[in-house]
């Protein structure tokens, strides 16, 4: 039997030993899609079913093509209209296993590339719920049928050293030598410092470099999506979200092997998103530091408690051009946050109460006056830390800090939330 049936089939075999409903009783399972021609008021879960042991037999594989496409819409509205985790992951569920099919379906049709992005859907808006493993197995058997970019030689990428004006021209945040397990546990802990060239020895910094968008390119394969922010500043009216092709992205970034091919009016950025989720290939490229897995409590902030999963740890992944913004915003994690390929420039401030976790003051401006926000300018200037970040640095900083970056080139970050 050919994966393309096998899969589908040990979905459905899985489903009718353990339903969606088992344990669940009372949720509304009934889709609320009007004068829908594939539903009929039919449990989501048994229209799941259905698709998979028909795919199963390649039979009627266009018409489960619309209808999953449909299914995809509604669970992703009710997704984000959950009231409670078990509602959540139910609807994650149900949109993960109807990406999968659709995405069989659609490589059965001959639309192999749509097939690939409907996968990395699942990845990027439900976390490819109990599925992430055969999704990265249906993705790589897919893209066999393409062609698929070799891996360059690092050793013919020479560094290329980029002109910068950083905003900041004196690092005040503290730079200390790598500390000892119990001394950052028990000591260094409560302020941010940074250690200078600490990941240096990363293979995403030598001979699996990040700064080659071949490099990139190879390890995601072809046909790849990822998610973006389009726009300078998440403040601002016209910033928005959206799902672009992952090569397309790559056109638009001045790497080491590869000047801008793609000039845009509007910023494209890859902001706070888990990379590794879609390409766990990277995961082989980063080294963990010892440090995050120390047993830490926050005195100035009491809301901490450590990342629900497996690992206890979350991952991000930062992309973009020149003049990238994060603005002054708190994080309630532990974080290490590693500077990879390009620089940054970091401003940290001390906690404070707070009702909101991101602040209207353009910190990077240089034109704050007394008369525009005379608070931030009388009592947080005087104690705000600064930093510019090159390849290999590592800043670490604690939960509720006050912190803003901008990139002075194209830059590629990978923070550990912990």
């Amino acid at each position: 039997m050919q994966w393309e049936c096998a899969i589908p089939l040990s979905l459905a075999e899985e489903l009718n030993a353990s339903p969606f409903k088992q344990g669940l009783i009372g949720f509304p399972f009934v889709t609320s899609i009007p004068d829908s021609d594939c539903f009929h008021g039919v449990a989501h879960e048994n229209i799941v079913n259905d698709a998979a042991l028909d795919l199963a037999e390649g039979k009627k594989v266009q018409f489960w093509c619309e209808c999953l496409s449909q299914l995809l819409t509604e669970s992703h509205v009710k997704m984000r209209g959950s009231d409670s985790v078990t509602e959540l992951n139910y609807w994650r569920k149900i949109y993960t296993d109807s990406c999968l099919l659709r995405g069989i379906s659609q490589f059965t049709l001959g639309h192999t590339l749509n097939g690939i992005a409907t996968l990395d859907q699942a990845l990027i808006i439900a976390g490819g719920y109990g599925r992430r493993h055969t999704l990265w197995d249906v993705i790589l058997k897919m893209q066999s049928k393409l062609p698929v970019p070799s891996l360059p030689s690092s050793r013919a990428l020479p560094f290329i050293q980029k002109i910068t004006s950083p905003v900041f021209v004196q690092d005040t945040v503290p730079e200390i030598q790598p500390p000892s397990f119990l001394s950052f546990q028990f000591e260094l802990a409560k302020r941010p410092f940074i250690l200078r060239k600490f990941a240096s020895n990363w293979p995403a910094l030598n001979d699996r470099p990040w700064r080659s968008a071949a490099y990139l390119r190879a390890i995601a394969g072809p046909g790849r999506v990822v998610p973006v922010e389009v726009g300078r500043d998440y403040r601002e009216s016209d910033w928005q979200q959206k799902i672009m092709e992952w090569d397309a992205f790559l056109s638009t970034l001045d790497f080491d092997d590869q000047p801008a091919t793609q000039h845009r009016n509007d910023m494209i950025y890859l902001a706070q998103h888990d990379l590794t989720l879609q390409f766990p290939s990277l995961l082989e490229d980063i080294l963990i530091p010892d440090y995050v897995y120390a047993s830490l409590t926050s005195e100035d902030f009491p809301a901490y408690s450590q990342p629900v999963n497996d690992k206890n740890m979350l991952f991000n992944s930062w992309l973009g051009p020149k003049g990238t913004l994060s603005p002054a915003h708190t994080d309630p994690y532990f974080n290490c946050y590693v500077q990879v390929v390009g620089t940054h420039s970091e401003l940290s401030i001390d906690s404070s109460d707070q009702l909101v976790n991101t602040s209207r003051v353009d910190v990077f401006s240089g034109l704050l006056g007394t008369e525009d926000f005379p608070d931030y300018v009388r009592n947080v200037t005087p104690i705000s830390m600064t930093a510019v970040l090159h390849p290999g640095d590592v800043l670490f900083f604690p939960p509720g800090w006050w912190h803003a970056m901008r990139s002075e080139t194209t830059s590629f970050s990978f923070s550990i939330w912990f």
